[in-house]
């Protein structure tokens, strides 16, 4: 398992920590992915208590990482989803999904073009450390 970089300029995503629905607003995801035009999209949805609601619209692979104060959540709408851990993949399919508990060193894969719900608290740092 290669180290996690630092450096910012080293992450090739398109993330996105506003808050794109308020409150008693229909959160429209098909409006979204149809929009994306980046390898890996990741838009902050909304807000629920003290956790946040993202899209990720997603093709290739994210970096190895771990948070270590927080839980994530993934659920794949459409595609599929790798999730690469130390010791097994997680291959979820449509209408899947897994919990990859905080202070575990893991990656997301998606061979293909693949939409996913994530789940985590607001102060989580998507590209995480380790």
């Amino acid at each position: 398992m290669p180290a996690a970089t630092t450096d910012p300029k080293d992450y090739p995503y398109a993330t996105h920590l506003d808050i794109k629905f308020a409150p008693l607003t229909v959160v429209d995801v098909p409006a979204l992915v149809a929009q994306c035009r980046d390898d890996w999209y990741n838009q902050t949805l909304c807000k629920v208590n003290d956790s946040v609601v993202r899209l990720g619209v997603l093709q290739g692979e994210y970096h190895w990482h771990k948070h270590d104060e927080e839980d994530e959540f993934f659920f794949v709408l459409d595609g599929h989803l790798l999730i690469d851990l130390k010791d097994r993949s997680v291959d979820l399919q449509v209408r899947e999904g897994f919990v990859v508990p905080k202070g575990v060193v893991h990656r997301t894969r998606a061979p293909d073009r693949t939409v996913v719900l994530m789940v985590e608290t607001a102060a989580i740092v998507p590209t995480g450390s380790v």
